[in-house]
């Protein structure tokens, strides 16, 4: 596929994120589990926590976007645009757990779509080796992040649950892809500075 048809199309799937269009190609792990009872307070936490989580993954398809994009292996960019596909059942998953604790996406998506492709664009003209290094950061931060709400999660929403471990494992699993393919370490100022942009995100998505 030519640049400019790449383009047209990534900008297509930008289109699609924001207006919360998202379509699962593996069936959701919360599928076959039972609904917990919540109360009002638990429901609301939960549909915080899984609120940043759909955040989490537009961010995810705008940096995957950009960094396909602007790959200059196509192994590589194959590579990333497969890890970009799964993480689209992460959002069509958390978008549809938002909708059944009534609750809704972030109001602030355009913004976080638009800052995570820059961010993802500067990565990718790094270098390949870089932009997988940042690869392998990013799911290093997220699968921590995640595994911090299976502990908080409550423990009778065991659909949330579901769809956290799902979403742990594959994120465990796009930063051993992208490590194997030969990414650059981030440096510690970058790591710290990627978990300062996080915290701000998580906050706020989590009311917002």
């Amino acid at each position: 596929m030519q640049f400019p048809d790449r383009l047209i199309q990534h900008f297509d799937s930008a289109l699609r994120v924001m207006a919360g269009i998202s379509v699962a190609g593996r069936a959701n792990p919360a599928a076959r589990v039972a609904d917990g009872e919540l109360d009002s307070a638990q429901r609301r936490h939960s549909a915080g926590l899984m609120r940043v989580n759909h955040v989490g993954e537009v961010c995810a398809q705008a940096l995957y976007q950009a960094q396909a994009q602007f790959a200059r292996s196509p192994a590589i960019r194959e590579q990333l645009l497969l890890a970009g596909r799964e993480e689209e059942d992460h959002l069509a998953w958390t978008a549809e757990r938002l909708r059944e604790l009534g609750s809704r996406p972030s109001l602030l998506n355009p913004l976080w779509y638009a800052g995570a492709f820059a961010l993802g664009t500067v990565a990718a003209t790094l270098g390949d080796a870089r932009s997988l290094g940042f690869v392998v950061e990013t799911e290093r931060q997220v699968e921590a992040h995640l595994n911090e709400h299976l502990s908080s999660l409550p423990p009778q929403d065991a659909k949330s649950l579901a769809i956290v471990q799902q979403m742990s494992a594959d994120e465990a699993e796009h930063g051993s892809a992208a490590q194997a393919l030969g990414a650059q370490a981030v440096p510690p100022f970058a790591q710290m500075g990627m978990q300062a942009m996080a915290k701000v995100m998580t906050t706020t998505a989590y009311y917002l």
